[in-house]
């Protein structure tokens, strides 16, 4: 299931759930925990054996990118037989890796969805706040309701069900991973449908993230719709300024042709 955010109302608005802890949801703490050689479904397996389940993975793909959307991935997987293997943070695997992966967990997992943010709403409510607002509101649109949810980097407050936030969490738990794919895959899509409504950028190469390559475009040609201008190197550009090109970047780009960034 896939969520245009442009689409619906009141995307700042919370969803009104009262977080509740570990102890509230069963009366003890969480006393199993994955070992260090347990791989990237030991924390799932953790959380069933406490009686957590199914669990949930979020992710982000898109919050570095200076055009485009950020699309928030939410992934509930089947355990046993019906186990994906090959899971990994989106951005270590290769395009064709990442999209036979993406038919699987499509095809396979217990649940999933993708909300997509549009540049407009980053640039008028605020990344961050995006960000997380877009984690709920993928997880309320998974067809099941989990017991449990694990996010990627930053914690996830107004959830009904008790959260844990991972660093790095794409690279230690197969439901992070896998919606780390969900997000990334869904946003080099629509990168690619933008290229074809605005190829002066490269938007199929960067995927909107900051490049030497895509700086350059935008000293040339200025911005289009499509880029975010809460970024200072594009509000600098449409208010014909130049500025060094500044925020962090993680798409498919080499480290030769990637530069530095920052939002205003």
């Amino acid at each position: 299931m896939i969520v245009d955010m442009s689409e619906k109302a009141g995307i700042g608005s919370s969803l009104g759930f009262r977080r509740r802890t570990l102890r509230s949801m069963k009366g003890r703490p969480l006393r199993f925990t994955p070992r260090r050689d347990a791989g990237l479904h030991g924390y799932e397996r953790a959380l069933q054996h406490a009686g957590f389940s199914p669990v949930a993975g979020v992710d982000e793909a898109g919050r570095g990118a200076c055009a485009g959307p950020m699309v928030i991935g939410a992934v509930i997987l089947q355990g046993g037989r019906g186990r994906i293997e090959g899971l990994s943070d989106s951005k270590l695997l290769t395009p064709a890796r990442r999209e036979e992966l993406y038919a699987e967990i499509t095809e396979r997992a217990y649940a999933w969805s993708a909300v997509v943010v549009p540049c407009y709403d980053i640039d008028r409510i605020g990344l961050h706040r995006c960000n997380i607002t877009g984690m709920r509101r993928a997880l309320a649109a998974l067809d099941k309701r989990p017991a449990y949810v694990l996010s990627d980097g930053f914690p996830v407050p107004g959830l009904e069900v008790p959260s844990l936030a991972m660093i790095k969490g794409d690279q230690v738990a197969a439901c992070v991973a896998a919606a780390s794919i969900i997000a990334k895959v869904t946003r080099d899509r629509i990168m690619v449908d933008l290229h074809d409504r605005y190829p002066a950028y490269g938007f199929d190469v960067h995927k909107g993230y900051v490049t030497k390559a895509h700086g350059a475009a935008l000293v040339e040609h200025g911005p289009c719709p499509e880029h975010r201008f809460s970024y200072v190197n594009v509000r600098a550009l449409r208010n014909n300024g130049a500025v060094a090109l500044v925020e962090e970047t993680d798409g498919e780009v080499s480290g030769e042709g990637r530069t530095e960034g920052a939002r205003a």
